[in-house]
């Protein structure tokens, strides 16, 4: 199958390409140039099967061969190897826990499933010698690409991340592990993290000099598995029986959550609608309401996941769904702001003794507003409560546990490189690794 980038349809790669240089050369977005629509018999079956047997199906009829039959089974059942619960809440409505990986966020499921890929792609190539992979992070992204990637033969990872904008927890999942991973602390925002990875994807020496590759949801090999948490939660309705107009609240920053949504309903998931929540920074809000795009700057948040002033998957919700019209029709938008979402966490931990962490916490919310008679609504859950466990405590008032598997990264001693906001200082770094 051929992907084409966003910024020119002429401009087309195999998915070996999309995904190991993540990044079209004309700076577009890889999209497939047509997703297959699965079996309705497909769709009615699938509870019968376990979210492996599922999640291995899709894969194989979404890439269409081109990854080998055996090679694809071992990487989707290593990817998927724990569980995505669908809970019902006291309001009747339902979140997907997507926090149950390795770094306890939902970004374990796409970093895994592309890490996994990536190693296969530089094994067929010894030329490559070493891949390396540029991330920028808030928290999340950061600690499940370098736990994905930590250890792999061939492969170098650079986590860039906000001064004073990662809690110590987050911190500790990526710049405790060493080896094969460098944590750089830029003096900037997030949005200028991005810029300084995006730069380099276009820098010609560097490119010439290094193979790089991009671990954020521009990386086509991120989204495929995250298709299917949205087909795994219908399935756990459907053993239920209790499958409604189905409605999928997604917390957004980046838009890859939600455009991994919309590639699962051209597949074929009936989803009556989306609805995307996003805290200040509204940049795709404002683009519903009003049909201008308008990126601005990042603004800190109490979910900092959210925190993007220049959402880079929008490129590819416009050509999935193409007109504006057609984008409202899909999409319903939400934004609320830190006060908001305290509030939000408060109500619904006292009168339903569930704890939302910041991110889920706006989608869970926007069900609460945007669904109507007859409808099922689930919202996305992103992030375990306690990866904000100083916050959390302040909300509630109350301890937050600390999770193992969370807890096993606090002993570890900061490995961290502080740079200036500047291409120049991080071409430079990136250089003297080469």
């Amino acid at each position: 199958m051929l992907y084409h980038s966003t910024n020119n349809n002429q401009h087309t790669a195999r998915l070996e390409q999309a995904v190991a240089k993540g990044l079209a050369p004309d700076g577009g977005l890889y999209v497939p140039d047509s997703l297959p629509r699965l079996p309705k018999a497909f769709l009615r079956n699938m509870s019968a099967m376990t979210l492996q047997e599922m999640a291995y199906a899709i894969a194989a009829f979404a890439l269409k061969g081109d990854v080998p039959e055996d090679v694809l089974h071992d990487i989707v059942y290593s990817a998927f190897d724990f569980e995505i619960p669908l809970v019902k809440t006291a309001s009747g409505n339902y979140v997907l826990e997507l926090f149950h990986g390795p770094t306890m966020a939902f970004k374990d499921v796409g970093t895994r499933f592309m890490a996994l890929l990536l190693n296969y792609y530089r094994t067929r190539h010894p030329e490559w010698k070493t891949l390396n992979i540029l991330v920028p992070t808030s928290g999340d992204t950061g600690s499940a690409v370098a736990n994905s990637f930590w250890g792999m033969p061939g492969v170098r990872v650079y986590v860039l991340y906000p001064r004073d904008a990662v809690n110590k927890i987050q911190k500790s999942q990526f710049a405790t592990l060493g080896g094969n991973v460098t944590a750089i602390e830029v003096n900037g925002t997030f949005d200028d993290c991005k810029s300084l990875v995006e730069k380099a994807f276009m820098d010609l020496e560097l490119n010439s000099l290094m193979r790089l590759t991009s671990a954020m949801s521009i990386n086509y090999a991120r989204l495929v598995p995250q298709m299917i948490y949205y087909f795994w939660a219908y399935t756990q309705l459907m053993r239920q029986q209790k499958v409604g107009d189905l409605v999928f609240a997604v917390p957004c920053s980046n838009l890859g959550n939600l455009t991994s949504g919309l590639m699962a309903h051209q597949m074929g998931l009936p989803v009556k609608r989306f609805i995307s929540v996003e805290n200040q920074n509204n940049i795709f809000y404002n683009y519903v309401k009003t049909g201008v795009f308008t990126p601005k700057p990042t603004q800190y948040s109490i979910a900092p996941a959210l925190d993007a002033g220049c959402p880079n998957n929008f490129a590819r919700v416009v050509d999935l769904l193409g007109s504006h019209d057609n984008i409202c029709r899909h999409i319903h938008a939400y934004s609320y702001d830190d006060n908001q979402i305290i509030e939000t966490i408060q109500r619904t931990y006292s009168n339903e003794g569930y704890l939302l962490d910041p991110h889920t916490a706006v989608a869970y919310r926007a069900l609460g507003e945007d669904l109507q008679p007859g409808e099922t609504g689930i919202a996305l859950a992103t992030a375990h409560p306690a990866k904000l466990k100083a916050l959390m405590e302040d909300i509630i008032s109350e301890p937050v546990p600390l999770p193992a598997q969370l807890a096993r990264f606090l002993g570890g001693q900061l490995h961290v490189v502080k740079m200036p906001n500047g291409f120049t200082a991080f071409k430079r770094l990136l250089l003297d690794n080469a």
